[in-house]
């Protein structure tokens, strides 16, 4: 079951369960839509996957399923990720 990490690994953006600007990869890294999209180029800076936009939850589900509350913030590492994750 996917995290629904509650925040942007680059700018630390809040991102909600039903946001639907949040994007992840396989590996549920998650970013913003304007962070993978204009900074990141729709790849992920910390395993090179594609970045596609993270599904809601159902708000029924929510109870049984909460999102986590730990938040990743690593914007030293993601910057200096996301040039090299770039140009690959």
């Amino acid at each position: 079951m996917l995290q629904l990490r509650p925040n942007c690994e680059y700018c630390n953006t809040d991102l909600p369960p039903a946001a639907l600007s949040a994007r992840i990869c396989s590996f549920e890294c998650t970013f913003c839509a304007d962070c993978a999209d204009t900074k990141l180029n729709g790849i992920c800076p910390n395993c090179g996957g594609e970045l596609v936009r993270r599904p809601v939850r159902p708000v029924a589900k929510l109870a049984n399923h909460p999102p986590t509350a730990e938040r990743v913030f690593k914007p030293q590492g993601c910057a200096s990720q996301a040039g090299s994750a770039a140009s690959a």
